[in-house]
């Protein structure tokens, strides 16, 4: 795939990225499959993920709801908030430390503080500390042998570019979570709230998930100009992003070595969008 190796012009130390399609109708009766249409720079080299952790860790909460560990609409975090609130960064607390700026569910406050919450609530559930839950549901499962969680909740893990393909292939094609489970997850939850994008400034509205950013119409953004609404994912200010488009049936991973700034503001949205010429353009007759 030509576009990948627009990595290389990145001023970063090191980076790698990797596409992945579908292939085969998910609501049919043929087999689903995922294929890597191309990868670039090292396999196995570790990044630190920062915020792409969250789709992670998200990941393990729905799990552990699908195990009856908890429910989405119990009870966590600030007065009114519960467990979906914390997932939609609806639940009112701020970005960091433990003020409260808003009722649950009347805005969206990105908040590292509501993913260790989030955590928390996690660990009291299930009896199991954060990281060996993620470990045991998700990273063990999909192979990912070189991905831990060695901080928060919100930011505290690393991996490498060859796990995060196994977990955008989980991602296009749910073989751990119920597929019903993991569509709620990927649309918006609570529409119609507006709040800041971090490194991109107010988004109204700012569509969120349930531990996944919705691209929706936002202007500016971190995707392509040319990306569906449809689109999911996660960026890190480590200088990491994962998305993927469930129109398309394809994925993207792009981590560096280098925190998100002017850089990455530049050089990411043409990047997704040549990635996207490549997996449109029609094969060779």
């Amino acid at each position: 795939m030509d576009a990948l190796t627009r990595i290389d012009s990145w001023p970063v130390g090191t980076a790698a990225a990797a596409v992945l399609r579908r292939a085969g109708d998910p609501g049919g009766q043929g087999s689903v499959r995922v294929t890597t249409v191309g990868s670039r720079g090292p396999d196995h080299h570790v990044f630190r993920l920062a915020s792409v952790t969250k789709p992670l860790v998200a990941y393990a909460v729905l799990l552990a709801v699908e195990e009856g560990a908890f429910e989405l609409d119990d009870p966590a975090g600030p007065d009114g908030s519960t467990i979906r609130h914390l997932l939609a960064h609806t639940s009112g607390l701020a970005f960091s430390g433990s003020r409260t700026l808003a009722r649950p569910g009347t805005r969206r406050i990105y908040s590292n503080t509501g993913f260790d919450v989030l955590g928390a609530a996690l660990a009291t559930a299930t009896g199991m500390a954060v990281a060996d839950y993620l470990a045991e549901a998700v990273t063990t499962p999909l192979g990912m042998a070189g991905t831990r969680l060695l901080d928060s909740p919100a930011s505290g893990a690393v991996s490498t570019i060859a796990d995060l393909r196994l977990f955008a292939a989980e991602l296009l094609v749910p073989s751990l979570l119920d597929p019903s489970t993991a569509a709620v997850a990927t649309q918006v939850a609570f529409p119609g709230l507006s709040g800041v994008l971090p490194g991109y400034g107010l988004a109204d509205p700012n569509d969120w998930g349930l531990g996944f950013e919705i691209r929706g119409h936002k202007d500016p953004h971190w995707t392509g100009a040319t990306s569906d609404p449809a689109t999911f994912g996660h960026f890190g200010r480590s200088g990491t992003f994962l998305w993927v488009d469930p129109v398309l049936g394809a994925a993207c991973v792009a981590l560096a070595d280098r925190d998100f700034g002017d850089w990455s503001i530049t050089a990411w949205p043409p990047f997704t969008d040549a990635v996207l010429a490549d997996l449109r353009r029609p094969p060779p007759a």
